[in-house]
């Protein structure tokens, strides 16, 4: 997993494991990282980080939007979701990051991106599922996003 602010550093990095033919896995910053990184054909899955976001009068900062998701369509890039960020936090910040999780879930059903939850153990998974559908996730999306 590449988690460098430096976007040369890891244009460099996304090279160098495509070449050894290895999954590209990229942990995502702001809105700009995140283009340059969906841009890039060669990763397979871009993390969004849902902390430390300063939210907008009428949208919440979530690290995604309309035009990221159908580049990653575009380029068949995965988006992926921490839970591990909920876990964290105090009952605000819980709902912050959920309703960030929601507005991303909401922009990638839209646009047909697919997205998938991770560091999710055996015994989470049903419950994971049923938080997928109480956020507004069909029952194919959620199986999918826990596969």
């Amino acid at each position: 997993m590449i988690e460098t602010k430096n976007l040369e550093e890891a244009r460099k990095t996304i090279d160098k494991l495509y070449k050894e033919k290895k999954k590209v896995v990229v942990k995502g910053k702001d809105a700009e990282f995140n283009r340059k990184i969906l841009e890039n054909k060669k990763v397979n899955i871009l993390i969004l980080e849902h902390e430390n976001k300063r939210d907008k009068l009428k949208q919440r900062d979530s690290g995604l939007n309309q035009v990221l998701c159908k580049i990653a369509r575009d380029n068949n890039i995965i988006i992926a979701f921490d839970f591990n960020e909920i876990a964290k936090g105090d009952s605000k910040e819980k709902a912050i990051l959920l309703s960030r999780i929601i507005q991303n879930i909401k922009l990638c059903k839209k646009f047909k991106t697919k997205f998938i939850l991770i560091n999710i153990s055996d015994k989470d998974k049903t419950n994971l599922f049923n938080l997928l559908l109480t956020l507004g996730c069909d029952t194919k999306t959620a199986q999918e996003a826990l596969i």
